[in-house]
């Protein structure tokens, strides 16, 4: 049996069940399989999955500083999805459920994409590329 890899991004939390509600209102659910008091699983898509992790549980896995993600950054969270349409209302739900913005939206005509900070201070980009006018980009 051939088993795909997967991907599990950790992302320290400072209050786990506000960390769940919010991506929740942004229409991402959890595996309860993965979930506990320390964790919770949200899933991506059937390969990607986002670990949101208890700060103390994080600190756990690593002997480093966890950056203060309100000052710095370590890592972007670029999501892609189908469609412009689709990034305006993903963006718009994390507004609407607590987000911060990061930057405008960026219109390069093949492809689209928006930003915003997380209640974490986490950067997420929600993209669509149009892979057909950016191979005629290219050409």
């Amino acid at each position: 049996m051939n088993n795909p890899t997967k991907i599990f991004v950790n992302l320290p939390v400072q209050d786990l069940l506000k960390s769940v509600q919010f991506f929740s209102e942004l229409g991402f659910t959890f595996n309860p399989q993965f979930t506990d008091e320390n964790a919770a699983c949200m899933v991506v898509n059937n390969d990607i999955y986002a670990m949101l992790l208890t700060e103390k549980f994080f600190r756990s896995f690593t002997n480093k500083e966890i950056p203060d993600t309100t000052r710095s950054s370590e890592v972007i969270l670029a999501l892609s999805v189908e469609s412009r349409a689709k990034v305006d209302d993903l963006v718009n739900k994390a507004f609407a459920a607590g987000a911060e913005k990061y930057n405008e939206p960026s219109d390069n005509g093949w492809m689209y994409g928006w930003s915003f900070q997380d209640l974490d201070h986490h950067l997420w980009e929600v993209f669509s590329m149009d892979m057909k006018a950016a191979s005629q980009k290219q050409e």
